[in-house]
């Protein structure tokens, strides 16, 4: 799933290279993912784009008074086209999602894999509008995040760490991914309860969140579109690297499965040698 570094990237990279240009094409290839119908996706053609920008993990596009708004999902993605296919997208049963056609020539299709079906579209005059936008919790790389703005989004919060670090409510931009990635930088258990995170663990959660995405940020700028998918794996230190050796202390770095969702962990780093129970393989022995 994109997340907070990649959005951050697509972001930039739709703003650097479509800027300017005026929409000449906007054409659906999937009628489920749009999830508006005013103003409609048409409303878009003979717009000028201004730029990008990322809200958690939506990516906004600017279209002068219009906006473009894109939820990637599990299996979305954006695939810079130069020049854009001649042929007309039409709805149906592949993984095109959106075809956008651009002034200079080039434009972009917004796809997603699989049988899930999650991307979501949205043609709105404020971001704001979209419920998913309106309910996101602080950004942990906005300028106003810091330990007490974690604090303040950890209070009244229950459950598991791993759980509540994805939860767009909480913190907007972190998913399954880099929440993996952070507990392991943070050197907390994944299942360990928020209600019972002392003062240095909340300090620890705090670096690990702003170094953690700052440095996949980073490695992001400048990449292609088509470039960031790899550059995210190639970062990741433990998350779907279940088997192979921890970087940091060379112990095997293990796997749980955990609703319908599989998460990575280094059990010396992360539980104190302990093996995490896999509830997949409970179930299967009972």
């Amino acid at each position: 799933m994109p997340e907070l570094p990649e959005v951050e990237a697509l972001a930039l990279f739709v703003s650097g290279h479509a800027r300017g240009t005026v929409v000449e094409r906007a054409e659906l290839g999937s009628l489920s993912a749009l999830k508006s119908y005013d103003p409609p996706l048409s409303a878009l053609v003979g717009r000028m784009v201004e730029g990008a920008v990322r809200r958690g993990k939506y990516l906004c596009i600017d279209l002068g008074g219009l906006w473009l708004v894109a939820h990637l999902a599990r299996a979305g993605w954006l695939h810079w086209r130069d020049p854009v296919p001649p042929a007309r997208a039409r709805p149906g049963k592949g993984p095109l999602g959106l075809r956008v056609g651009l002034s200079s020539g080039a434009g972009f299709d917004i796809t997603e894999q699989g049988t899930e079906k999650r991307l979501a579209l949205w043609v709105v005059t404020d971001p704001a509008s979209i419920e998913g936008v309106a309910r996101l919790g602080p950004d942990p790389l906005g300028a106003a995040f810091d330990v007490t703005a974690l604090k303040a989004a950890l209070a009244g919060t229950g459950g598991q760490v791993k759980t509540v670090l994805a939860d767009q409510s909480v913190i907007a931009g972190v998913g399954n991914a880099y929440s993996d990635e952070v507990l392991w930088a943070a050197k907390l258990s994944p299942f360990k309860a928020v209600g019972k995170l002392d003062p240095s663990e909340v300090e620890r959660l705090y670096r690990a969140l702003k170094g953690v995405l700052g440095a996949a940020v980073e490695r992001s700028l400048g990449q292609a579109a088509k470039e960031l998918k790899d550059a995210k794996r190639a970062g990741l230190a433990v998350h779907g690297r279940a088997g192979q050796p921890c970087p940091e202390c060379g112990t095997l770095v293990r796997e749980v499965y955990l609703s319908n969702r599989s998460f990575q962990y280094c059990p010396t780093c992360q539980t104190g040698g302990k093996v995490l129970a896999d509830r997949r393989l409970s179930r299967l022995l009972k």
